[in-house]
């Protein structure tokens, strides 16, 4: 009889070794340990990092399927500490994965399952690291997912999408003359393009059907005396949009706004992205094979509306490969205060859903 892995137990373990991004070895040896056991052929170190990859191959021909799940943890400093918490349910994910695959190890009648355990995902950067390393040259079917708060999706119910929204971070660099501040007319004062850029943006509107957002988050501007103007000012800006169109068309009319206030002013102004994840962009069909097995596993009420999100690099490989299907749902756990708290806290009692869907996703493509 095959050994079915409980999800709860799994993640109590997991939750006790949290690990930053590209620096989860003691979880990457956990998962490589449990898929081992398991008698699931494993690859690991893709691509360089810590990602792990199980595979399950059918007896038939058939499509390569690939479920997701990320690793990382998130940094805090507490009393002046520096650490890693699991505020983001990283390992909730992980352990969900390896439950299902305890229960599809042998199910698998056709095609291949792919289990990927993905590195960095709060560093926006372990997909592509993923990508990169071929993980998903071969693969038609992607699915993703993860825990959400109690603002999202109440406890005990399941949203077949989470609809992430596209991220930038872009830092603005101004830069300007310094001066006496009894003699302004003799510099360029960077605090001041700087501000009249934070409110051009303010001032650029777009179709409000769509969900967008652009604000300041940051602002640093010093020449060091109280009495100088400062020649140097930064901006930090976070950008989001419904849409990879409307965030490229934001990035565009940003771009402009930036040169030409900066060229009013007399100075000058260099954008750079520090960071940048793409929209959502899911499959109708296999969207509704998620809402189909979320009511065969747990009945109608246990479908929730399909919810936002912040960003998330699981659409870099939609992106990458347009011809696959992608899909991602939200599992309702109760979380308080929310995503990203250093005091997150869940029910795991909810955990099994999630398997129960990707088991059933799965086996209905390819057991």
């Amino acid at each position: 009889m095959s050994t079915v892995l409980d999800p709860i137990k799994m993640w109590e373990d997991l939750h006790k070794i949290p690990e930053l991004a590209m620096q989860e070895v003691k979880t990457a040896a956990y998962v490589t340990k449990t898929l081992q056991d398991l008698g699931i052929e494993v690859q690991t170190g893709i691509g360089g990092t810590t990602g792990v990859m199980g595979i399950i191959k059918g007896s038939e021909p058939g499509p390569v399927v690939m479920l997701r799940a990320d690793m990382d943890a998130l940094p805090f400093t507490i009393d002046g500490k520096e650490c890693a918490i699991h505020a983001c349910g990283h390992d909730s994910h992980t352990a969900m994965l390896l439950a299902a695959a305890s229960r599809l190890k042998d199910r698998v009648k056709k095609g291949t399952l792919k289990l990927l355990f993905q590195p960095a995902e709060e560093e926006i950067s372990g997909a592509l690291a993923m990508i990169k390393a071929g993980v998903i040259d071969d693969v038609d079917y992607a699915l993703g997912a993860h825990i959400r708060p109690i603002q999202d999706v109440p406890a005990g119910q399941i949203c077949p999408a989470v609809n992430h929204t596209a991220s930038n971070t872009l830092r603005v660099e101004v830069t300007g003359r310094s001066a006496h501040a009894a003699r302004p007319h003799l510099g360029v004062n960077a605090l001041d393009v700087a501000c009249a850029i934070v409110q051009g943006t303010q001032n650029m509107w777009f179709n409000p059907t769509n969900i967008w957002s652009m604000k300041a988050t940051q602002l640093h501007a010093d020449q060091g005396a109280t009495n100088s103007i400062p020649e140097k000012a930064v901006i930090t800006f976070d950008c989001r949009a419904q849409t990879n169109p409307l965030m490229k068309d934001f990035r565009e009319r940003f771009a402009k706004l930036v040169e030409g206030i900066a060229t009013g002013y007399g100075a000058t102004a260099t954008i750079t992205e520090l960071g940048a994840c793409p929209a959502a962009e899911y499959d109708e069909d296999l969207k509704q094979m998620v809402i189909e097995s979320i009511v065969r596993t747990h009945g109608q009420e246990a479908v929730a509306k399909d919810c936002g999100g912040g960003g998330e690099d699981f659409h870099y490989y939609k992106m990458h490969k347009p011809t696959m299907k992608a899909a991602y749902f939200g599992l309702g756990v109760g979380a308080t205060p929310g995503l990203h708290a250093a005091t997150m806290h869940f029910d795991p009692k909810y955990l099994p859903m999630g398997v129960d869907v990707m088991v059933d996703v799965v086996e209905r493509l390819i057991g």
